[in-house]
């Protein structure tokens, strides 16, 4: 009796180990398509994120149409006046309000450098992890002719930490980010 018993048991432990096992299986293949698709939206958002940054580096590069390349853009914007000195402009030699500034683009490179580029420069130089605000305001001083907004550059840092070139530290509610190094790997 106690030999049927333990065959019986025996032969429910394998049903149901082999049960367990094409079910990992199952299991285990439908994991492996949802990481496939993850990384194919992995390598879609980096794409868009790269464009994102191609596209922000050609918008900074172009001055506003009505501001001429030599003069600082002004923070806050008044009504034009220009358009009621008529079409020959204040001048009154002809040309129109914007040929000034349309000479100016014409004559302008463009800019060659992604802020991203600027950014990593910026961290190679500190040691330290460094907030999104004082990289900021690091960028302005050594490029004047830059003023991405700060929310400009979280999204580049953060695209960066996606490209596994920066590291994010999280240090109670502030966020600080360091260069990772060739040594330090992406992990």
């Amino acid at each position: 009796m106690i030999s049927e018993s333990a065959a019986s048991l025996r032969s429910r432990y394998v049903v149901q180990a082999a049960s367990d096992l094409e079910e990992n299986r199952r299991r285990q293949q439908e994991l492996a398509g949802k990481i496939k698709v993850l990384r194919q939206e992995e390598a879609l958002l980096l794409d868009i994120l790269s464009l994102a940054e191609r596209y922000e580096a050609s918008e900074d590069s172009s001055p506003l149409p009505e501001q001429p390349q030599a003069e600082p853009v002004p923070a806050r914007r008044g009504p034009r006046t220009d358009s009621a000195q008529g079409p020959a402009g204040p001048s009154g030699r002809g040309g129109g309000p914007g040929s000034k500034a349309k000479a100016a683009v014409k004559g302008k490179p463009k800019q060659a450098v992604l802020l991203g580029d600027i950014l990593l420069e910026l961290l190679a130089a500190h040691s330290e992890p460094r907030p999104a605000k004082e990289l900021r305001e690091e960028l302005l001083e050594r490029h004047p002719d830059r003023e991405p907004t700060p929310q400009v550059v979280r999204n580049t840092l953060e695209s960066l930490v996606a490209k596994a070139q920066v590291r994010r530290h999280k240090q109670e509610r502030s966020v600080m980010y360091t260069l990772l190094r060739a040594d330090q790997g992406g992990a």
